[in-house]
């Protein structure tokens, strides 16, 4: 049995332990909520600007690009978003084994015809550490958004495509619907998936920074079954007017879609690290609380035996004399 000594030490070390996991909980708390103001100020433009651009390319005849049409896989480019730091849970590990799980998909094409755009320190070492061919390392906007960086990143893979250097594009990252659930996605960048543009989930809580033990079992019951009748929506017309020309127009508007698509992917990714390292924290938080009772009972069971030892020493020695 440990000495009142060795428990007393104990439990000041884990006091010393639950104020660092409360106070990381408060930090990721408040970035989780300045990242999801910046989702909310961009998503509206970038959503209405992939429904306008998709349906004139499915609805017009002429609109055919380069970048919509698909052609045989030889070479492919996987664009994945972790982060730079840990403490978050399963967050990194579970992008690590989907982009290994692509990997071995395309393990046809030979591992020289995968190429590997890490955004984020743990996936770039892990990259490192497999011998994957990397592209150029974009870890640097992991922490910090830069919407130049991601347009630096779309021009460039778009360029390998429109050149035939490329077949394919696509994104692993965790799509953010609410601080209990970050959707680990792989997502088509290039060819331009029309398919996916109705079928796709835009549902997010861009609100709550709370994570209750009410909020959890919602989520759960939520999760398990629970079909809503979705409401019908009335296409945009797709009667429309180019001008000046067909081709000015997309080489315009697809830039721009792609653009957006990254860097909606690299804040959908920030958002979904501090949202998982705060569920983390609070529960280590919880874990240390619950410990802290633990070894406090503990504690006072050992100094109420202690003191009931002394008391009969005392009482043993006066019935001797």
């Amino acid at each position: 049995m440990p000495s009142l000594k060795e428990i007393k030490n104990r439990i000041s070390s884990v006091n010393s332990t639950r104020k660092i996991t409360s106070a990381m909980k408060m930090v990721a708390s408040s970035k989780l909520h300045h990242a999801q103001v910046m989702i909310g100020n961009m998503l509206p433009y970038e959503t209405l600007l992939e429904h306008i651009l998709k349906t004139f390319i499915a609805s017009e005849a002429d609109a055919q690009t380069i970048f919509s049409v698909e052609r045989p896989v030889k070479r492919v480019a996987l664009i994945v978003y972790t982060s730079n730091s840990s403490l978050c849970g399963g967050f990194n590990s579970n992008i690590i084994k989907m982009m290994q799980q692509t990997v071995a998909e395309y393990d046809n094409l030979g591992k020289e015809n995968i190429i590997i755009y890490p955004v984020g320190r743990k996936v770039a070492d892990k990259v490192e550490k497999l011998k994957l061919k990397c592209g150029k390392d974009y870890s640097s906007i992991a922490d910090k958004p830069n919407v130049q960086t991601c347009i630096e990143l779309a021009s460039d893979v778009a360029e390998k495509f429109k050149t035939g250097e490329i077949d394919r594009v696509e994104l692993i990252y965790h799509h953010f619907k609410s601080v209990g659930s970050q959707i680990l996605t792989r997502k088509t960048l290039l060819p331009i998936d029309l398919s996916s543009e109705l079928s796709q989930d835009r549902e997010r809580d861009l609100d709550t920074i709370l994570m209750t033990k009410k909020s959890q079992e919602y989520l759960r019951r939520n999760a398990q079954a629970s079909s809503r009748e979705q409401e019908e929506t009335k296409p945009l017309n797709d009667n429309f007017l180019v001008e000046p020309d067909m081709e000015t127009v997309l080489a315009h508007l697809i830039p721009n879609l792609l653009n957006l698509m990254v860097y909606t992917a690299l804040l959908d990714s920030i958002a979904s690290e501090h949202a998982a390292r705060m569920v983390a924290m609070q529960t280590a938080t919880d874990n240390a609380d619950e410990l802290l009772r633990e070894l406090n009972l503990q504690y006072n069971k050992s100094r109420q035996q202690a003191i009931t030892n002394e008391l009969l020493d005392i009482v043993g020695g006066t019935v001797n004399n």
